[in-house]
């Protein structure tokens, strides 16, 4: 009785948390009449797939789409090719100055973003990168160095070193043993970074507002869906189409990529 009474709890917390969810769902195949008569109800009386088409077109969420995709998938790139160098160069070699250096790193990622909005602004401003998508990639690969950096140095101080020793006895230098032989081992840890990047990316909304404002066609999908609110209305339906259509990629990418990241959680357990 006691195991019984644990799962219908657990699944009563379950519904719960997937419930705006599926909401949002029923919501997105509603008229806008359905919508206020049904409030809280998940089943659609009438469904209507033309608000997804609406969505897509009316609002350009075609165009918002692809500055989605085009900012989260170079923030992605970048963030775990640089922080791969740098987490490999930390945990295997010892130079003048490394505890200094992971001490500023450290303390760099306790700073909130609020404190360093205006100083790199400035810094993009004077790059002339302002109102362009690598403003937002430049800024969205800065924010993630530090925890990237990290994830990546206690992943590579775990693997043995016999594994660099012998691709040095076969004659492969150091570039060549980084790319070819430690780095095809961290796909696990890869596959993780790189999908929690791609999700603070794709779901990042303060960043592209402030570094695309002045060009509302550079917008992303988390900027673009207050297309649908006014001063004195929202059309619900299209918002909640236009948010399953931001939330479908992500879905697909954790399902592809879940089998790394069990991996790799199970490797961090084992640690």
């Amino acid at each position: 009785m006691k195991r019984a009474m644990t799962h219908v709890m657990l699944l009563g917390f379950g519904f719960a948390y997937v419930y705006p969810f599926l909401w949002a769902v029923g919501s997105s195949l509603k008229t806008p009449m359905d919508f206020l008569d049904t409030g809280l109800g998940l089943t659609p009386p009438t469904v209507r797939w033309e608000n997804y088409a609406d969505a897509w077109e009316k609002a350009s969420f075609g165009t918002y789409f692809l500055n989605t995709v085009i900012i989260a998938g170079c923030t992605v790139l970048f963030t775990l090719l640089f922080t791969a160098m740098a987490g490999y160069a930390l945990a295997r070699q010892t130079f003048p100055g490394r505890k200094t250096l992971m001490a500023v790193i450290a303390v760099t990622f306790l700073l909130p973003h609020g404190y360093t909005i205006i100083p790199v602004f400035d810094l993009v401003k004077a790059l002339g990168l302002l109102n362009t998508l690598w403003s937002v990639v430049l800024v969205q690969v800065g924010g993630g160095l530090v925890f990237g950096t990290f994830m990546f140095m206690a992943y590579f101080a775990a693997m043995p070193r016999e594994l660099e020793e012998a691709a040095r006895v076969d004659g492969a230098g150091y570039n060549v043993v980084f790319f070819r032989v430690m780095l095809p081992l961290a796909k696990p840890m890869a596959a993780t970074l790189g999908l929690f990047t791609f999700i603070s990316s794709w779901n990042n909304f303060f960043l592209p507002l402030v570094f695309t404002l002045g060009k509302p066609e550079l917008r992303t999908l988390g900027v673009g869906l207050y297309a649908f609110t006014s001063e004195t209305s929202t059309k619900w339906t299209l918002l909640c189409a236009g948010a399953i259509i931001s939330l479908a990629p992500i879905v697909i990418i954790f399902v592809v990529a879940q089998r790394y990241i069990v991996d790799a959680i199970a490797g961090a357990v084992k640690a």
